[in-house]
């Protein structure tokens, strides 16, 4: 019997020795290189981060010469509201006069975007951001995407005034007066209706829109390439979702 007792006690101790072993090796485990938990504050400091990196990369791209003009899926095209312009122009003989104005368009917005940068930061940094993990978590170009949709009204109230000083700069005034005043003096002829389109909110729309696009490839890039994470709170964020 008191074999039998002393059989039962080593047996319990034995399985009581194997259960906290295995404890202690789930907590050791559990541990071993966990990474301190995201806050929400962190996250939002790198999207803006991320923004931030994705302007100034957009900038250097765009505001030198041909930085629009030679990138097709941001060229200032002729505008499509005075497209009947255009046509007349190439059938008066002004195609020459109609690629200088295209060419001339897009420098405007070359220049322009030589000032863009201040003016995107500030909103940036001035931009409200509650739940930072659903636009982290968002896909590609969710956090251009939030950007442009709460700024673009401020952005382009700050950024007229640039383009204005642009247009005025390279001259636009000077390619566009011929082809319009030959096509207006046509439809005084025929009783056509006359066009004059707001270059300047023109050009204005289609930098910024442009912008966004660079932008959205720069945080696509960091989202996607740990190189492109040139700081530490870049690595951390986005290497949360990479796990690189």
């Amino acid at each position: 019997m008191r074999k039998i007792l002393l059989g039962f006690i080593l047996f319990a101790l034995l399985i009581s020795c194997d259960i906290i072993n295995n404890t202690i090796q789930t907590i050791d485990v559990s541990n071993k290189g966990n990474a301190p938990a995201l806050t929400n504050d962190e996250v939002i400091s790198g999207l803006k981060e991320a923004l931030q990196v994705g302007i100034k990369n957009s900038v250097e791209l765009t505001s030198i010469t041909d930085g629009f003009l030679k990138n097709e899926t941001i060229r200032l095209p002729f505008p499509q509201d005075a497209i009947k312009v255009k046509e007349k122009a190439i059938e008066f003989g002004l195609s020459g006069q109609v690629e200088k104005f295209e060419t001339t368009l897009n420098r405007a917005a070359e220049e322009a975007t030589k000032e863009a940068l201040p003016i995107f930061k500030e909103a940036i940094l001035t931009m409200s951001v509650q739940d930072g993990f659903t636009i982290l978590k968002g896909g590609d170009g969710a956090a251009t995407k939030f950007l442009k949709d709460q700024t673009t009204a401020k952005l382009v109230a700050a950024f007229s005034p640039k383009v204005k000083e642009a247009t005025s700069k390279v001259k636009l005034t000077e390619s566009w007066t011929p082809i319009i005043n030959r096509y207006n003096q046509a439809m005084t002829l025929t009783g056509g209706q006359k066009l004059n389109p707001d270059l300047d909110a023109y050009i204005t729309e289609k930098a910024i829109t442009g912008l966004f696009f660079m932008v959205e490839k720069e945080e696509n890039k960091i989202r996607k390439d740990p190189a492109a994470r040139v700081t530490d709170i870049l690595m951390k964020v986005f290497g949360s979702i990479t796990n690189k």
